[in-house]
């Protein structure tokens, strides 16, 4: 199918300043930018009305099925959030109690501009269906825990629910999902079961998603464990040898960054999660010094509570200025590729997250003339301070329309409503 966007802004980077541009889109990708615009009665077009253009936000860290434990482990530290709520809540997790918590945080995304996002959980097969029904993109993987070093965690049954996972469903939707390896932490994994993963991801070219010092604690327990940071430990043992996004990244040394830097690992940073739990910041600006790549994540709403890029990047844009006393430290413009084209490479999506031709076409429409957005003089400065979720007009995702104007294109609203109460009813009883 063949969409053109009239009339549209793009950010400034794209060199047409102030003039309104089309933007062609066929076969899931950009095929023309132009600021000529020939009508054709036969093809869908969208006037965009001199609104905002803009690559799509992808989250660089959930746990999406999460949205089933919304508000239900508030004011707790991170260790107690989990020990107490979170973990037993999740020892009764079920494929449809996933599918259904999956499906509404898709919703949620899609509704505030995300065309993709990386998972980590369990279930995973719950979430790779429900990606493919609603035509979301994802990068998905089966999170890793051992605790007994003399146990080899390729006879793990968790990791039997990889292979599986693997097998089912990589490239699956056009290369909508990807599947990668999951460490969850340092803390919750043996070194040999470290070493093993790092082996092989190398083998067998799959990327890897970690938590990776996100408290004081586990930064300085490992510190006791192996008189080392969580850092040095998983490079040490190869983990970083392949692509690897890492979560949190809040308790890091300059050494640690150094590594980080080096090794191309990307740092998700997660600044409303690592908030609201007491965790800490990201040294955001020593990260970005260092050449760290920085993308943006939501964590799961257990812990947020929202799946809210936008929010993240405006949150980042701001907290670091607070923090450091220096209104210079973020700028509005830099903070944009952390909310899109950084969490695309971090996904491996190289052809995601600009607005190119022969790029795939992850669009989000903002709406300019909103009351608390006008007058716009500066768009970067309109997206990083002003702009909320519900400026979001459309979502395009690999040239499909999935949100438009307050509906979707592949889910069944009602019909999710109806039954994520079922599931949210029963499934504390």
């Amino acid at each position: 199918m063949k969409t053109i966007f009239k009339n549209a802004t793009l950010l400034p980077e794209y060199g047409f300043d102030s003039r309104l541009v089309s933007v062609c889109v066929e076969d899931q990708k950009i095929t023309e930018i132009t600021e000529n615009f020939t009508e054709n009665p036969d093809v869908n077009t969208i006037d965009c009305k001199g609104n905002l253009l803009i690559p799509a936000f992808y989250n660089a860290h959930c746990h999406a099925a999460m949205t089933l434990f919304r508000g239900y482990g508030e004011d707790l530290s991170l260790q107690r959030w989990l020990d107490e709520r979170i973990l037993p809540a999740e020892e009764r997790l079920t494929y449809r109690s996933v599918r259904v918590a999956t499906e509404l945080a898709i919703a949620e995304m899609l509704r505030n501009g995300v065309a993709s996002f990386s998972d980590m959980y369990m279930f995973e097969d719950a979430v790779a269906d429900a990606v493919l029904e609603t035509g979301i993109k994802a990068n998905l993987s089966r999170s890793f825990v051992s605790f007994d070093p003399d146990a080899d965690i390729l006879k793990d049954f968790r990791f039997d629910e990889f292979r599986s996972l693997a097998q089912n469903y990589q490239g699956a939707g056009n290369g909508k999902i990807r599947v990668d390896l999951s460490l969850h932490a340092e803390y919750t994994n043996t070194p040999r079961a470290c070493r093993t993963v790092g082996e092989y991801a190398v083998a067998n070219g799959y990327g890897i998603q970690i938590h990776l010092s996100e408290t004081q604690k586990e930064h300085n327990d490992c510190l006791q464990r192996h008189g080392k940071t969580p850092t040095a430990f998983f490079s040490d043992l190869g983990v970083f040898e392949v692509p690897v996004t890492a979560a949190h990244c809040v308790w890091v040394s300059d050494e640690d960054i150094a590594i980080l830097a080096e090794k191309g690992v990307t740092a998700a940073h997660n600044p409303v999660s690592n908030l609201k739990l007491g965790s800490g910041v990201m040294p955001l600006r020593k990260m970005l010094g260092a050449g760290v790549n920085v993308a943006l994540g939501t964590d799961g709403v257990a812990s947020n509570n929202r799946l809210d890029v936008l929010r993240e990047m405006q949150t980042a844009a701001i907290l670091h200025k607070g923090i450091t006393r220096d209104p210079a430290v973020t700028l509005a413009h830099e903070m944009i590729p952390l909310a899109t084209r950084n969490g695309a490479l971090a996904q491996g999506r190289t052809d995601c997250g600009r607005i190119a031709v022969g790029a795939r076409a992850d669009l989000v429409l903002i709406d300019r003339n909103s009351i608390h957005n006008m007058p716009s003089y500066d768009d970067y400065a309109m997206l990083c301070y002003s702009a909320d979720r519900s400026d979001v007009l459309l979502t395009m995702v690999d040239g499909r329309i999935l949100y438009q104007n307050g509906a979707y294109t592949s889910i069944d609203e009602e019909r999710l409503r109806h039954e994520a109460r079922e599931v949210f009813a029963h499934y504390f009883d």
